[in-house]
């Protein structure tokens, strides 16, 4: 069985758009491959961050995970697998200084910390946290990790170190992981569909995956549909996105039913925005009755996740181990 390697940031509420455009393809996942889900803390310091609420963050993203399908064998914390780091700076020294400073995604961060703290302070780990993700990856010697387009070039730093230390070491060691592509939607923000569903926007840019039904239906109900000059024979941003959601929540026939209404000219927005809240609704009940079951005893879960965590750990051991081996370190 291939092995995946994917990881998400303790970064706050589950919305809508990682739901559909990660997290349920995560569940999928687990069907076919082997797969290892981290919760990376470490890389959520990267940024500007409340001390007080990351441990918070990081037990309400694994309940979040588990409550809408991720299995808890197949979770870690990355800080509760210290090999992580230690393979990271290991990795650090199979890595140039200008491969870091071409990262698209550190000149958006450090153009955002500017922005939101009108700080100028922009840290090493926000440099070096592609190396880490590296680490991250390779320690598990993955097979796929599932991305976008905009991670697309921090995988190409992996698979280049990855091939940098199997040329010093004069062995094919670490697998080169390859790019495993999945049709995931791209969910925008209801209140703005020019822009991608997201926190940093605010409240009404985003719909909790576990929000109430009246929270859920209101904030559908006011969805930007049409603004009146989208081009004859297109369909306008927020009416596609509505659509997508649909699709997303499995309503394939009244998907298909809907999309017939448009061509035919005889769709009706306030019938589409009913049958987009209907289909959440009854998406998300689900979830939210699996995250009451599993708050009812918080520390089963914890138990768990910790005793995967030291299972997964081993398998990291074990490659530090073998690296710490082939470059000349000392082992334990």
């Amino acid at each position: 069985m291939k092995t995946v390697l994917s990881a998400i940031q303790p970064t706050g509420d589950m919305h809508l758009g990682n739901y559909f455009g990660a997290v349920q393809n995560w569940v999928r996942l687990q069907e076919e491959y082997k797969c290892y889900y981290g919760v990376v803390d470490y890389h959520a310091m990267t940024m500007p961050y409340d001390v007080k609420k990351l441990r918070t963050n990081t037990w309400d993203l694994i309940t979040n995970l588990v409550a809408v399908g991720v299995k808890p064998e197949n979770l870690f914390v990355q800080s509760l697998v210290p090999e992580h780091t230690e393979l990271g700076w290991i990795f650090n020294c199979f890595c140039s200084y200008g491969q870091l400073t071409r990262m698209t995604q550190f000149k958006d961060k450090s153009n955002q910390v500017n922005d939101t703290t009108k700080e100028s302070f922009i840290s090493v780990g926000l440099l070096d946290y592609p190396v880490l993700q590296t680490a991250d990856i390779l320690i598990y010697k993955a097979d796929y990790v599932p991305v976008g387009k905009d991670q697309e070039q921090h995988l190409e730093l992996a698979r280049d170190i990855a091939h940098r230390f199997n040329t010093q070491v004069g062995k094919e060691y670490f697998v080169l992981p390859e790019p495993l592509y999945t049709d995931t939607p791209k969910i925008r923000s209801t209140a703005d569909p020019a822009k991608k569903m997201s926190k940093s926007a605010g409240e009404k840019h985003y719909i909790n995956v576990f929000a109430d039904e009246a929270t859920v239906r209101r904030q559908i109900k006011s969805a930007v549909t049409d603004s009146g000059d989208t081009p004859v024979g297109t369909m306008a941003e927020g009416v596609q996105n509505l659509f997508e959601l649909i699709k997303a929540s499995g309503w394939r026939k009244e998907y298909d039913e809907l999309m017939v209404q448009h061509h035919d000219g005889t769709l009706k927005y306030i019938d589409l925005k009913q049958v987009t809240a209907d289909a959440l609704v009854q998406l998300t009940s689900g979830f939210i009755a699996k995250k009451q079951e599993i708050n009812a005893d918080k520390r089963a879960l914890k138990d768990q996740i910790k005793q995967s965590s030291s299972e997964i750990r081993k398998r990291a051991q074990q490659t530090l181990k073998e690296v710490k081996e082939l470059i000349g370190l000392l082992n334990v």
